[in-house]
């Protein structure tokens, strides 16, 4: 039998950002499938999380930098689907999985470059693109972005620009998607203390009093500021918002 519950697939699930959407979208009723690339035990945490919260959820092996093996794992996301749900497609896409770099500009290699590209941009538009027979209509897509894309602060140059251009993306999707009323949005969040880019934020008091002193709201972002505005972004609620860069910063920068 076809579950009822709307479903969401959350890439990078397991933990910081991704793991706080998908509880956030369990919260409103949304059963989840969130993705890890190495992480199997956190992920395995969040679905034990998500099922006593009495939601339905399932985990995915994924390398978002991979085009090569979207196909095989788009096959595996059939399976799971029909498994547990007795259905074909998601309802809400949540392009979250990513690394952090801080490097300077002239000291940035091709290397890392090319890897930021291929999990935050090329990954995330051909991803999205395997995935868009596994989309219902009426869903919606949410694209993680960040903060940086509006304010500079030195070493992120070649991240913000992959961010950058999923913002873009971000409008092209919703362009093209909208006649099957898929909406697409990006949230972009300011300075979060997770373990993000090796977790700095998080462990040091120092910086996380520095950028306090540089929001309005005075202090650095935490994981439980973000998940709601992706979850939301899913919701009736908010079905008229499309094609928006969406900052959730607590007032950086301003």
């Amino acid at each position: 039998m076809q579950s009822k519950r709307k479903v969401a697939l959350v890439t990078g699930g397991s933990r910081g950002l991704g793991r706080n959407s998908a509880l956030a979208l369990v919260r409103k009723g949304i059963d989840v499938i969130v993705t890890y690339h190495t992480q199997r035990d956190q992920a395995e945490a969040v679905v034990r999380e998500i099922e006593g919260m009495g939601g339905q959820a399932a985990m995915l092996q994924l390398d978002a930098g991979n085009v090569s093996s979207f196909a095989e794992f788009a096959a595996r996301l059939s399976a799971v689907l029909n498994e547990q749900w007795g259905r074909t497609q998601i309802d809400y896409l949540i392009n979250n999985a990513g690394i952090g770099l801080n490097s300077p500009f002239a000291e940035t290699t091709e290397e890392q470059f090319d890897r930021l590209m291929n999990i935050h941009f090329k990954g995330v538009y051909f991803l999205t693109q395997k995935l868009l027979p596994f989309l219902a209509d009426q869903g919606a897509i949410v694209n993680v972005s960040t903060g940086l894309t509006r304010f500079a602060f030195e070493g992120y140059s070649a991240y913000a620009s992959m961010k950058g251009a999923i913002e873009v993306m971000t409008r092209y999707l919703a362009k093209e998607l909208g006649r099957r009323g898929i909406r697409v949005n990006a949230v972009a969040p300011g300075a979060i203390a997770t373990d993000f880019g090796g977790g700095q934020l998080k462990s040091n008091a120092g910086m996380r009093d520095h950028i306090g002193s540089l929001t309005a709201l005075g202090r650095a972002g935490e994981a439980d500021d973000i998940g709601g505005v992706v979850a939301s972004l899913c919701t009736d609620e908010m079905g008229w918002v499309n094609a928006q860069r969406i900052e959730a910063s607590g007032g950086m920068v301003l």
